[in-house]
């Protein structure tokens, strides 16, 4: 668990890390370089989920060494399905990753939404959902291991 409390944002207790794959965590379908550390480096505090339409068909080979849940959505829908999923787990203790327009819902419903704004770009409405707008999957996830650097980016 990461506990915070953060002047004008509150309180922060996650226990999730629920995060997009393409474009979020990595570029052409490749996990980009030093995300899987990180990511196994956050995994030690909060529980890790991928969310995926798998874009490219490899998202679980490329993630096969991180400790993480890989959930490939199904269907039509995907942003509803990605913001269910963080209310089920509860979305207060929730901070999202996303970049693309079906992140929009999740990232606005996590505790903390952070967009990522890496060489694949990050949709508007994704960064106007989040609470932080970072330029990588590296940056996003370092908020989360120098958590002064969180505190300071959301506090009033």
């Amino acid at each position: 668990m990461l506990e915070i409390d953060i002047p004008g944002f509150g309180p922060v207790k996650l226990e999730h890390l629920v995060t997009d794959f393409t474009g979020t965590l990595s570029l052409d379908g490749r996990l980009a370089p030093g995300v899987g550390d990180l990511l196994n480096r956050v995994a030690e505090t909060l529980s890790v989920h991928v969310l995926t339409a798998d874009t490219f068909g490899i998202a679980r080979a490329e993630l096969a060494a991180v400790r993480c849940r890989v959930h490939i959505l199904a269907g039509d829908k995907e942003d509803a399905q990605k913001e269910e999923y963080v209310q089920r787990l509860g979305a207060g203790q929730v901070v999202a990753f996303g970049n693309g327009n079906n992140d929009r819902k999740m990232l606005k419903t996590a505790r903390v939404g952070i967009a990522v704004c890496f060489r694949e770009g990050c949709a508007r409405d994704a960064a106007a959902a989040a609470d932080i707008l970072t330029a990588s999957a590296t940056d996003a996830l370092e908020l989360l291991l120098h958590e002064k650097r969180l505190l300071s980016t959301l506090r009033f």
